[in-house]
């Protein structure tokens, strides 16, 4: 299957059962779900979610088991997030072998790279692997930034198509469009402001509440990209206090009780996470019951 690097993606959470072991009925049924509101993909291992926890072979289990239950109906990504070369080189190679449609990528992890060794550590996986590759250029969480000239010399890697684009600076879908044109395919990485870069010209929207709230985050995409902006700001001022709960560095656990209360997840996290306790879940819950009570009814 082709990747466009369109519509709505999910960074899926990685559901667990409360012995820790994957979750794989559970992480089925959200799937489910997702393919049934209408997304354009699913991404796993996302790096703010639980990827980090996850062995090795937890990844590809995933990832196997995505590519056979989708049965080709939209592209599996599979994310990599390493701190050295030759790991991601590896992690790419097994995705391919495993059935990933494409990969997403973030700079080097731990070490800050500057820009030579950032390029070059993109280069190397693109021009090691024939899956199509997405940049994850969030410089506020991973502190590396790639630039304009990063993308200027990466332009030559016909396999690096895509960029979320999470810099969360609304004005760099237009820069990016202004120096490589349709060259890159933009995917809004901020769920807060996704509405905004779609406008801007952004091809897709890879989202986190969508694990929580699939149909109102693909109406929103269709909407908006459909001109219907009247119909799709109504949604979207209902979403965006839920939407916010993606900006927390507990987002994993916030959507994760999202998705319980929407009865495709559970609240069970992988430590060191923990599950919300007092204050923080009452609060928490209250917010996301008050929005699934207001619920808008969709077409």
């Amino acid at each position: 299957m082709a990747l466009q690097w369109k519509g709505v993606i999910p960074a899926l959470t990685t559901k667990f059962t409360a012995d820790d072991k994957l979750d794989f009925p559970l992480f089925e049924k959200n799937l489910n779900a997702q393919l049934d509101a209408g997304v354009e993909g699913v991404i796993l291992g996302g790096t703010l979610g639980e990827a980090s926890v996850l062995s090795r072979e937890e990844k590809f289990d995933l990832v196997k088991f995505a590519v056979n239950k989708i049965a080709g109906k939209v592209p599996v990504i599979m994310n990599i997030a390493e701190g050295s070369t030759r790991e991601a080189v590896k992690l790419a190679a097994e995705a391919e072998k495993c059935g990933a449609t494409g990969l997403m990528m973030l700079p080097p992890m731990r070490y800050k790279s500057d820009h030579r060794e950032t390029v070059a550590y993109f280069k190397a996986v693109a021009e090691s692997s024939s899956l199509p590759i997405m940049i994850y250029n969030n410089p506020i969480d991973y502190k590396i930034e790639v630039t304009l000239e990063m993308f200027s010399e990466l332009a030559e890697n016909k396999n690096i198509q895509a960029v979320k684009e999470s810099t969360r600076d609304v004005s760099n879908v237009t820069r990016m469009i202004n120096r490589f044109g349709d060259r890159y395919k933009i995917l809004c990485g901020v769920d807060t402001i996704a509405m905004e870069e779609l406008m801007l010209g952004a091809a897709g929207w890879v989202a986190g509440l969508v694990c929580a709230f699939p149909k109102e985050t693909v109406a929103v995409y269709k909407l908006t990209k459909a001109g219907k902006m009247e119909d799709a700001l109504k949604i979207n001022r209902w979403f965006l206090p839920l939407l916010e709960l993606d900006l927390h560095p507990k987002l994993v656990q916030y959507i994760k009780l999202a998705e319980q209360e929407t009865g495709i997840g559970s609240e069970i996290v992988r430590a060191p996470r923990l599950t919300l306790i007092g204050e923080e879940r009452d609060r928490v819950l209250k917010l996301i019951r008050d929005g699934i009570k207001t619920r808008p009814k969709l077409e």
